[in-house]
């Protein structure tokens, strides 16, 4: 097959001028999440607001800040968030942005029914085959290659990675160049609840099993205490720099998966400059669209599956609330359900909702009769396995409600178990 030859490189404002020019009223655009955001391509975007007519930037996790994502340009360019970040959590409460809640394997779906206009990404500079690599992320954007025009913003700081995120020229509407240093996530602070909840959950994933570690401390304290364990494998939609350490030490080697063996799937990276220079050129890192790994049934197929993932509140039926306190939205539903019911698919597989069992020095349950009135459930009773406190594991599938209600009072802070005892009693959860 002949490709015509790659287009030639424009500026950031030539490519931003021909975007306003044929973007019709009401279009929709998407940009990857995280550090697949073309920032100085949506600065010359914003710069030209006052020319576009109700277009709408669809991304989850913004990581940079920018005034129409506070108002600034209502009916001009508008930003609708997939995932709440610490960016977009206040611009969406003050009324600003907009939300749209999905499960994060089905975000690629509910996209591309929009029929986006195009794909505004960056990428690492084009190999001489031909292709640009999404670097860091895949997710949603990897999903729409081949069916969505790409324009691209080539940052010569991001990683080329390997796996399903790699556009061909051909594909490409327009492309310039500019640099920008990524976002890094700092490592979290792993304290001594933390550490107790790992314990729990780290002698309970066998060597050779396939995990999912979800961001923050308990999960990196999980990835702290498995540099004994053997062979395990990793497929997780985050790749974060505990996971990166443990495949250097050789803990992960991926050689007892069934599926992509020998490789860790991911769909996108944040953390530090070392992980992303430890994935430029890594081809045992997978970067796949988000559909593809956080789809359960694709989980499944994995033996002894191990998905950790925290939550805000769980009351006494199992359900967790991991997304809202109350009626106020913190962030999404992101892959938890995806995860937690690939999980349950597997053989031999393991859930594992974590939270310490207090908040505000211990003076409010996080193990609630019933969860905060308007809490948003994320992760339904049915497909929780374990929750886990420092105070243990309350193993719930196939158990009866009292029995359920017995075994999450066993995981609260005692200070608070008689009142909740005394709640199941007043529900008829448990009986007298």
């Amino acid at each position: 097959m002949q490709y015509p030859p790659p287009l030639a490189v424009s500026s950031v404002d030539e490519v931003a001028d021909a975007l306003v020019a044929e973007l019709p009223a009401g279009a929709d655009l998407v940009v990857p999440i995280a550090n697949g955001e073309p920032v100085h391509l949506l600065d010359a975007l914003e710069a030209r607001a006052d020319r576009l007519t109700g277009v709408r930037v669809h991304q989850m996790h913004a990581l940079r800040d920018r005034p129409y994502l506070h108002g600034a340009h209502a009916g001009h360019l508008e930003h609708v968030s997939w995932f709440l970040s610490h960016i977009t959590r206040p611009a969406y409460h003050e009324g600003d942005c907009h939300f749209a809640p999905a499960n994060f394997s089905e975000v690629p779906l509910f996209l591309l029914r929009k029929a986006p206009f195009a794909v505004l990404a960056a990428a690492s500079p084009m190999d001489r085959h031909g292709y640009f690599s999404l670097g860091v992320s895949a997710d949603y954007a990897a999903a729409m290659i081949g069916r969505v025009p790409f324009v691209l913003e080539v940052n010569p700081n991001m990683p080329s990675t390997h796996g399903a995120n790699r556009v061909h020229h051909s594909e490409v509407l327009r492309w310039c160049e500019a640099e920008t240093d990524l976002v890094e996530m700092p490592p979290a602070t792993v304290g001594t609840d933390d550490r107790t909840i790992a314990e729990f959950i780290a002698d309970r994933i066998p060597d050779g099993a396939t995990i999912q570690l979800g961001i923050g401390s308990i999960p990196s304290a999980v990835a702290g205490l498995l540099t004994d364990h053997r062979d395990l494998g990793v497929h997780t939609e985050l790749l974060s720099d505990p996971i990166a350490e443990l495949a250097q030490r050789g803990v992960i080697t991926g050689t007892r998966k069934k599926t992509h063996r020998r490789r860790i799937v991911t769909t996108f990276a944040l953390g530090s400059r070392d992980l992303y220079d430890w994935c430029d050129g890594n081809d045992a890192v997978q970067f796949l669209p988000v559909d593809e790994v956080n789809d359960p049934r694709q989980i499944g197929r994995e033996p002894n599956f191990i998905s950790v993932n925290a939550t805000l509140e769980v009351d006494l039926f199992g359900q967790c609330a991991s997304e809202s306190l109350g009626t106020r939205y913190w962030s999404g539903s992101g892959g938890q359900a995806d995860f937690a019911r690939g999980a349950q698919y597997s053989e031999g597989g393991d859930g594992f909702v974590v939270l310490s069992s207090t908040a505000k020095q211990g003076t409010v349950s996080r193990i609630v009769p019933t969860l905060t009135p308007g809490a948003v459930v994320t992760t339904q009773k049915n497909t929780v396995d374990n929750v886990v406190t420092e105070h243990g594991v309350a193993e719930l599938q196939g158990r009866t409600l009292r029995e359920r209600a017995r075994a999450l009072i066993g995981v609260a802070d005692p200070r608070h178990r008689d009142e909740l005892e005394r709640s199941a009693l007043e529900l008829g959860i448990l009986r007298g």
